[in-house]
This record gives structure tokens, C-alpha cells and sequence, in this order.
């Protein structure tokens, strides 16, 4: 009998060793296609994020690259009307292009202060405000009202004194997307 016995342990440890092989290949395959599973979920995770990334540098490239070009033109035409007042040959039309180019740059900063980093909008602002300054200073020369200490030769160093923010607004902008190393702060 104990060989009846034997053989029937030896038949049951035989068969539970097969379907025991089945069960645990079955379980490393299934492991296998998790794992291959989360793989593929990760590199979608990271090109959503990626193309994030990308979407969000072209909107701050394109914020950047209207306010600098509404910067510019608002700096042309005071430019213009500098020189006219100069000459006293101001006219109805340079004010008027004036006023164009300050409502257009206005509406490119309030836009741009939704997209720019804290840095950016800060050199933003103050060039910002640097050209309203010289924008009201020009507008009192212009209907001769003037203030004490308001001229020409002060609407001219104000002008000069306009160039440092608008670089380093250009400089930050810069840096931002890539295209040149940030400034080290001394």
C-alpha cells in the first residue's frame, strides 16, 4: 500500500506542480503587461506634459514678441513726436499716431501681465511706466501746460533714461525662453 500511496503523492505533486508553473507563468505575464502598462501610461503622462511645456514657451515667445513690438512702436512714435515738438512742427496726425501706439502698447501690457513670469512683468511695469511718464510729460509740452522743471531738454533725458528698462525687459524676455543665460545679479 505504501507504494499506492507513493504513487498517488508523487501523481498529485506532479499535477500541482504543472497547474502551480501555469499559475505563476500566468502571474509573471501578468506582471509583465502591468508593468509594459504603466511604461506606456508614463511616456503619454510625459508627452502631455512636454507638449504643455512647448505650448506654454510659444505663448510666452508670442506674449513677448507683441509687447516688444507695441513697446517699440510706442517708442517710434514718441521718437516722432519728440522731434516735432522740437521743430514746433506738431500736428494733429502725430498726436493721433500717439495715442494709437499708447492704447495699442497698454492693451499688449494688460495682456501680457496674464502670461509673464514675475520677473518679466516686473522690468515690464517699469518700462511700462517709464513711458507713460514721458507720454504725460510730452502730452504737457505738447498743450503747454508744463510743470516747473518740465521741458525739452527733460522730455530728452527722459527719453535717454527709456532705453535701460526696455533692454532689460528685452534681456529677461530672453532669458526666459532659452535663447540667452540669465544675467548674474551682482
Amino acid at each position: 500500500m505504501d507504494s499506492s500511496i507513493n504513487q498517488i503523492v508523487i501523481a498529485v505533486l506532479g499535477i500541482s506542480g504543472t497547474l502551480a508553473a501555469a499559475v505563476i507563468t500566468q502571474r509573471g505575464a501578468d506582471r509583465a503587461r502591468a508593468r509594459e502598462l504603466e511604461h506606456t501610461r508614463q511616456l503619454q503622462r510625459e508627452e502631455r506634459e512636454y507638449a504643455t511645456r512647448q505650448a506654454q514657451l510659444e505663448a510666452r515667445r508670442t506674449c513677448y514678441a507683441t509687447l516688444s513690438a507695441g513697446t517699440r512702436d510706442l517708442a517710434n512714435a514718441i521718437t516722432q513726436v519728440l522731434h516735432a515738438l522740437d521743430k514746433g512742427e506738431m500736428t494733429d496726425e502725430l498726436r493721433s499716431e500717439l495715442d494709437r501706439a499708447r492704447r495699442d502698447h497698454r492693451l499688449r501690457h494688460a495682456e501680457a501681465q496674464m502670461v509673464l513670469p514675475d520677473s518679466v512683468a516686473e522690468a515690464a511695469s517699469t518700462a511700462n511706466r517709464h513711458l507713460g511718464g514721458l507720454y504725460g510729460l510730452l502730452m504737457r509740452l505738447d498743450a503747454g501746460t508744463a510743470q516747473q522743471g518740465e521741458s525739452m531738454e527733460a522730455a530728452w533725458e527722459s527719453f535717454d533714461k527709456l532705453w535701460d528698462p526696455l533692454w532689460r525687459m528685452r534681456r529677461l524676455m530672453r532669458a526666459d525662453l532659452g535663447i540667452t543665460e540669465p544675467e548674474q545679479e551682482v
